[in-house]
């Protein structure tokens, strides 16, 4: 059998990923025909086929599948290779790539802008997603690290805190509740809230609030993402809870208000997430170090947005 070429063990891994070859063709800009002659010739190379038509769906096959285990662990090892080589010639060729999940983007651009002033060679990638797609992204070796509220479990995994995320619940300002005092969680649970997805780190937080004072989920709509949240309570639907970062523009502005409720800001960290079998490249070690030593300066939260937030 003649040997695949890296370049096919790229292409099939992200067809593989994405189980589309368009997306794929996008991501490593080829075309289309080129990603389908390159699988082709993967496919005569193993003498086996890797994928399978299921009407508009493409699957793995169970030979698909075995590839794709040895396609990874080919490619991260050549990844490691060029990493010890960047480390060499030091951090100004190294490369980087982050994924958050959405609330995390509301600061880390910023975090990143610094980072690439001080490190404008380091070739930085960052990508936006919910957490279940975070989480694949590391366990897929996609991502040099992730920035989340909620830790994923398990051994593989590791984890460390570098920045408050205080939840907090807000209100449009003409909400009956907008001005009330210490309102005590069966006050909430009579509320109608806009909530995230489940599987969600907020959610999952907000679920556990209401369990603790033995009180049932409140009525509720789910929303995808914090933009469709906050819109949601700027129109008077409802309560939402969210990360204090998220609504800096909506308080100063006096879009939204935070309320004075029994139990909040419920204090959470964001968390730096790599999986424990990679070795990190110099640039993802460096740029840990510069969230661990410059987050908390970077990103203060403004009480004066909203003088009654965190009483």
């Amino acid at each position: 059998m003649l040997p695949l070429s890296l370049r096919q063990l790229q292409v099939f891994e992200s067809v593989a990923r994405h189980l589309n070859h368009s997306r794929a063709a996008a991501e490593l800009f080829l075309s289309q025909p080129a990603v389908s002659m390159q699988i082709k010739q993967a496919e005569q190379t193993i003498g086996l086929p890797l994928f399978e038509q299921a009407g508009k769906k493409l699957f793995l096959t169970e030979g698909g599948r075995e590839m794709l285990h040895y396609a990874r662990s080919v490619l991260q090892l050549i990844e490691e290779m060029e990493d010890v080589f960047d480390a060499m010639k030091g951090l100004e060729h190294g490369h980087l790539n982050i994924t958050v999940v959405s609330t995390a983007n509301y600061f880390m651009p910023h975090l990143l802008a610094n980072f690439i002033q001080a490190h404008p060679k380091i070739q930085v990638g960052l990508s936006v997603a919910n957490r279940d797609a975070v989480i694949r992204q590391l366990a897929e070796n996609i991502a040099d690290l992730a920035i989340m509220g909620q830790p994923p479990r398990g051994a593989d995994m590791l984890s460390e805190p570098f920045l408050a995320n205080p939840l907090v619940p807000i209100a449009a300002p003409s909400h009956p509740l907008a001005h009330a005092r210490k309102i005590k969680p069966q006050q909430l649970a009579k509320e109608v809230f806009l909530l995230r997805e489940k599987g969600s780190g907020t959610r999952a937080v907000v679920e556990r609030f209401f369990d603790s004072h033995a009180l049932p989920l409140p009525n509720h709509m789910e929303m995808d993402t914090n933009e469709a949240i906050k819109q949601s309570v700027q129109a008077g639907m409802g309560i939402g809870i969210i990360s204090r970062h998220a609504i800096e523009l909506e308080l100063e502005t006096g879009r939204l208000v935070v309320l004075d409720a029994v139990g909040f800001p419920i204090l959470r960290d964001w968390h730096i997430v790599q999986r424990k079998n990679k070795r990190p490249s110099l640039s993802a070690i460096e740029f840990e170090r510069f969230l661990l030593a410059q987050s908390h300066a970077e990103i203060p939260l403004n009480p004066a947005a909203n003088p009654r937030a965190g009483k």
